[in-house]
Order: C-alpha cells, then structure tokens, then sequence
C-alpha cells in the first residue's frame, strides 16, 4: 500500500495527494532547446521544407515481360531498365534491388526469421531469382558499358565501364525467374478459392534502388518488416497467362480487344459512367463458353503505368469483377474495380468492394490530391492487405468493417507513400502513420459514419507508453511493437497536434500542402516536420522530439487547489503539474456547485520554464471538481491524477 502524507498548509483544499509522492521527470530545458531539429536548408531542400532550387531525383523507366506458369506456380520473364542519372555525381555502379531473395534459404531474412515464422517469415520454402544475360549498355550509342556484376543477398550491383554522368542514360536488363511461395511476407502469394488459384504478383522484378541527397545509394536489404523506397518512371508490361484466366494491374489495359469478350468491354464501358457497382464478370458465367475470347493456349494482357514507383498484379480463372466509376474534381474517367472468387461475394463481404473502393478514393481526391492512376483495383486473396500503386491486395476473410478499413488503409497508401515517395525501408511511420490518419477522417465520412467508432487517445494510453522511437527501421521494432510504433503512435501524435494544438482543418490543410509539394518526390522526416511547422506557423521542435523521436509519455496532473483566503467566493488558486517528459497544452474542465462546467484551456507554453504552473480559476462558489483532458485527446500515462475532488 502506498504511504500517503497529509500536509496542512492553511488551505481549504489539497487534492490529488498521490500525485505529491511523484518525482516530476520533466525538464523545461531540454524539452524546448532550440536546437531541436535543427537541420539547416540547402539548395536542394529548403529549410521551410519545400524541395529547393536543385532539387533532383534520378528516374527508372521499366519494359517487363513475364509468363505465369501456372503447373509450377512460377514467373519467368525478362526487363529492361532505361536508367537516367539526374543527380551531380558521376556513378560508376547501380545497385538494383532483388526481393524475391529473401526467399532463399539462405538469405538474410530468413535467418532472422524467428521460430514461430511471424508475418514476415516463410516456412520450408526455397526460392528467390535465377539470373541471366546482364546487360548494360548505353542509351544512345547501344554500347556496352557492363565491367561485372556482384550479388549480395537482396541486392545486385552493375558495375560499369565508364562512368555515368548527369543527364546520361543506361540500359540495364536480364533475364528472371523464381518461384512463388504460398505467403510472401503477407505481401504475394497464393490463394485457394474453391474453383482454383488466385495469384498475387509483387515484388516481382528487379527494380533500381534510390539514390539521393540524403544517403546516395539506398541499400537496405529486404528482410521483410521494411517496405521499399523507389525511382519514379514510366512502365509498360506484359502478362502471358493461361487463357482462362482474368488480370488485374497497375494502370491502364492497352490492349482490352485481345483479352475481354465484346460483353465484358460493353460492361466497362458502362461502369464508367455509373455510381452504382456494375458486374464486368458474374459469378454465373465463370468457365463458361463465351466468357474468354476463342482460341487455345496463353493470352497476352499489356498495361501502362505511367510515373509511378512500382506496379503489380494478380491472375485467376476464380474471379468475378464488378466496377464503377470514380468521381474526381477534373471529370477525368477513373474506375474502382474489385475481383474475388464468387464465395465471398455477398454484400456482408466483397460484394462491397468496389463501394468502398470508390468512397475512399474520392474522399482522399478531394482532400489531399486527385488520384492520379486510370484504374483503382482491389485483390481478395491471401495477403491480408498491402498496397501497390493503382492495386492493393486484401485478404479474402474481410467482410464488413473489417473489410472497409483493409480496403481504405491500402488506397490510402495510394497517397503515402505511392504519390509522396518516402522510404518506407527506413520510416515506416512516415507512410504508415500518415496513412492511418488520413484513415480515421475517411472512415468518419465514409456513408455517414457506417463504420465511424469513437475511440478518443486517452483510450489508447496504455499502448502509447512504449518508450521507443517512432523514427526507428520498422526491421528494428519488434513485431509485436510495429502496430503501435509506425501505425498508431504517429497517427496519435498528429490527431493530438490536430486537437490540442491547432485545430482538424488547420491540419487537413497542411497535410494538403505537403502532399502537393512532394507528390512523387523523395521526402525526409524532417521535410515533414519543416512542412508542417511553416503551414501552421508553430514551434513543434518540442513536439517532434517528444513524441517522434524520443518516445516520451504524457502525465499532466492536478497537484492542488486552494481558495483565496479560504473563501470560495474569492476564487481560487489551481496548481498543475507536468509529472512526465512531455509537455503540452493543457485543457482543464472547473465545474463549481450547481453550475455548468467551464473549460480553460492552457498553452503549451505554460511549461517552457518549469514543471508546475499555477493559475487562477474566478469562482463565485465551492468547486465541485476540476478534471484534465476532459475530451480524452491526450493519451494521458497516469488517468488517476487527472482528476481532483474535495
């Protein structure tokens, strides 16, 4: 039991005496040093965190042919890579990256794999890339410039001949294949409807690394956890498939008059212009006469994509394909569309997709910035949701709320990180958090709050005490950890500045401007935090390094109340105090006997010169109790000193 000291000290009241043991951690000092986040501008990113005058970023263009066999669930094909080199530097290596890699036995990610597998791990499976016929040769002259090649895990470095100069091109491509696994690190795989197979390819090509301003080449291995951080392009692929089968891919179906029947180009014709979901491919009509157009063997499926930082598909006989279109403020046509096997296909379910699909598109377009792909996709399969850009791929088991929320977090990636290119490899906050913002104000509009449920952030307080650092490699946070630390602890974080600091549509607005300033550009952390200081006119240097960077906690108490001259006509004297790391604003609910209750509200400035602050409340007549954070916007490490009664 814990002792407990009463001390008199001629005032009417002493409330909250447990909060009198607690040894206040917080120092004013190091909270507000200014030198937090100092990191000056330069002429490639300003300090106001707009790209700067020399802003570059190199580019990657992709031409990609690949076959599914569908007996050895395999991909065999082969990609060419026009590389152009924007930066200063002269490159005299690129690294590509080879993801499927971390399916061989004898990978990195695989030894870090722990016993009981986790999300990201793969079980007696041995895959990976088999290599051959590496080629580079010079855009202009189609001269060879290849010295060697070295492979290190998940990556493969070209070594070449001369050196790459700024504005210069080179060609880089190969032969590939690799087996699929059954679960790809929640990312590929394969799925077993009834009627067959549902493939989901990602990953599935070599693809070139970044190189930057920040770190030059970006080479971080794929171990799992991290995602990926790309070069913008343009690509066109092809998928050979057997002839059964549907596709559905990143952008635009070039040649739609090869692969779909006269019926089902009628049927997207019309989806196009309807609100209401429309069937392309009904659940009656799989593997019968008709639906494919005549003729044996494979079909050939071409799309383009144009500037976007990967692509990705998926193929099965199983599907059926609903569509409708998607409203945005240009009248430029875009399509939601959705394929699943026919089982799951009820209203309860995925019989919805293409709805929510379509809703949460639009909500971000009109917010944040026009989608900018001709075709919104959503995959049932096996992956229980990741997104790529124009597609995403959910799992199969979704069905209502549960299948809303998938399906809007994936698309909401279409804005982070797929429009603004961050590193997801090394801050999986700075996508997924974002994200998971932007999905709670979605998920408030969507039909009127279908799905909307309350959960304010001192309901979460529990979660948010994990005292790490949201900025750390989401391959370095445990797996139980990642939840909290990339999705929720920053999503938190930025509805507490929308909140307690500076209001929801200050904040909507600055999100708005940092989309279009490095809407497909390469942002860091503090780009972010420099964006949104200058839009909102704040000092968040103590907010980024409190929550973001160091994982403080928050607890604000009440540590006592007293009336002048004992009278409670005469007002009274309200002392606070901040028992933990963090500081910030303070709201505190007064309610007096037999009146409403008033709320003052404290800047965050209150605690730039110590860890109490006193003021004064007008009363007029007893108080009946003063609480803090009576909205719950603060997650609040210790609720029990919040509150105090006579």
């Amino acid at each position: 039991m814990r002792k407990i000291k009463l001390l008199f000290l001629g005032i009417s009241f002493l409330g909250n005496l447990n909060a009198q043991e607690t040894q206040s951690t917080y120092n004013s000092s190091e909270a507000f040093s200014p030198l937090t986040n100092y990191v000056p501008g330069n002429k490639y990113r300003s300090a106001s965190g707009v790209p700067g005058p020399e802003y570059w970023q190199n580019r990657a263009d992709y031409t990609i042919k690949v076959s599914l066999d569908t007996t050895k669930n395999a991909i065999d094909g082969s990609v060419a890579i026009t590389y152009t080199n924007n930066s200063p530097d002269e490159l005299t290596f690129i690294w590509l990256q080879l993801d499927q890699n971390k399916f061989k036995k004898e990978s990195r990610g695989n030894a870090i794999t722990p016993l009981n597998v986790g999300r990201y791990g793969v079980s007696n499976f041995d895959g990976g890339y088999n290599l051959s016929e590496i080629k580079a040769v010079t855009k202009t002259a189609n001269r060879s410039v290849l010295s060697s090649t070295f492979i290190d895990d998940s990556r493969l470095q070209v070594f070449l001949t001369e050196p790459l100069k700024k504005g210069q091109q080179v060609i880089i491509s190969m032969k590939f294949n690799f087996l699929m696994p059954q679960n790809g690190s929640d990312r590929m795989g394969m799925y077993d409807a009834k009627a067959g197979k549902i493939y989901q390819l990602a990953q599935w090509f070599p693809r070139v690394s970044v190189y930057d301003d920040i770190k030059g080449w970006n080479t971080l291995p794929y171990l799992g956890a991290g995602e990926f951080h790309l070069e913008y392009g343009d690509y066109n692929f092809e998928i050979t498939v057997p002839r059964d089968h549907i596709v559905v891919a990143s952008g635009e179906l070039t040649n739609p008059k090869d692969v779909l029947t006269s019926t089902q180009i009628q049927r997207l014709a019309q989806a196009q212009n309807s609100d209401k979901t429309q069937y392309i491919l009904k659940a009656d009509e799989l593997g019968k006469a008709g639906t494919r157009p005549a003729g044996n063997g494979m079909l050939t499926w071409k799309f383009n994509c144009k500037n976007t930082r990967d692509v990705a598909w998926a193929s099965s006989k199983t599907f059926v394909w609903d569509a409708a279109k998607i409203n945005v403020a240009s009248g430029k046509k875009v399509l939601a569309q959705s394929v699943y096997p026919a089982e799951i296909g009820d209203n309860d379910a995925w019989g919805r997709s293409t709805e929510y699909t379509k809703g949460s598109i639009e909500f971000y377009s009109n917010w944040l910035m026009e989608y900018p792909y001709p075709v919104a996709t959503n995959v049932a399969g096996i992956v229980g949701g990741m997104e790529y850009p124009g597609i995403v791929f959910c799992s199969a088991r979704s069905k209502k709320a549960g299948l809303w929320g998938v399906t809007d977090h994936e698309f909401g990636h279409i804005w982070f990180p797929m429009i603004v290119g961050t590193d997801e490899r090394r801050y999986a906050w700075l996508d997924e958090g974002l994200n998971t913002y932007i999905n709670s104000l979605a998920t408030k509009a969507f039909n009127n709050g279908e799905y909307h449920v309350y959960n304010p952030a001192k309901n979460m307080a529990r979660f948010m005490s994990v005292s790490k650092s949201i900025m750390n490699t989401p391959d370095a946070i445990p797996e139980r950890e990642l939840g909290i630390l990339a999705y929720y602890k920053p999503a938190v974080g930025i509805t507490m500045l929308s909140d307690a600091i500076v209001g929801e549509e200050r904040m909507k607005l600055a999100m708005r401007e940092y989309t279009r300033r490095w809407a497909f550009k390469h942002p860091t952390p503090f780009d972010f935090f420099n964006t949104i200081e200058n839009v909102l006119g704040e000092d968040l240097g103590w907010f980024w390094k409190s929550w973001f960077i160091n994982g403080y906690k928050i607890d604000q108490s009440v540590k006592s109340v007293k009336y002048n001259s004992e009278d409670p006509t005469k007002g009274a004297i309200i002392e606070l105090e901040n028992l933990n790391q963090m500081p910030m604003p303070v709201e505190v609910e007064v309610k007096e006997k037999g009146k409403d209750a008033k709320v003052v509200r404290l800047p965050v400035e209150i605690w730039q010169k110590g860890s109490t602050w006193s003021f004064a409340y007008p009363s007029t007549s007893e108080l009946e109790s003063v609480k803090l954070n009576p909205r719950g916007i603060l997650p609040d490490a210790d609720a029990k000193n919040d509150t105090w009664k006579p």
